[in-house]
């Protein structure tokens, strides 16, 4: 994510080594690792200016242009900033696992959520 007025805004995807020519604000939540392993498959470490827990508060920071950063998609769907969200150049993405009880106890909106991935799940 990156704010408004960053000379890459008008790129379709953002270039991975560009992440080194910007303040970076790092998500330290359960993302840390995940960002982690981009730049350790990437070979890239950028200038981290800013660590916090706080999604918000990184967007906030972007948006007033002192710094760019990488936060999950779901995060920056109907955002209230003025940023820019773009994908990296290469595909990063992340598992995300569900548990349940046994499933004759789940209620019928749980199984039909299962249901609903698991279709997903076969058709992509």
């Amino acid at each position: 994510m990156i704010p408004q007025n960053h000379p890459l805004a008008n790129c379709e995807k953002f270039p991975i080594n560009d992440l080194l020519n910007s303040p970076f604000m790092l998500l330290e939540k359960g993302a840390k690792a995940e960002i982690s392993e981009i730049f350790e498959m990437h070979h890239i470490s950028p200038q981290v200016n800013f660590t916090t827990w706080d999604d918000y508060a990184i967007m906030s920071m972007v948006e007033n242009g002192l710094g760019i950063s990488i936060l999950p998609e779901l995060i920056l769907k109907r955002i209230p900033h003025k940023i820019i969200a773009k994908e990296l150049e290469i595909p990063a993405f992340r598992n995300i696992g569900i548990a349940t009880r046994e499933q004759k106890s789940l209620s019928l909106a749980s199984k039909r959520f299962l249901e609903y991935l698991s279709y997903r799940n076969r058709c992509e």
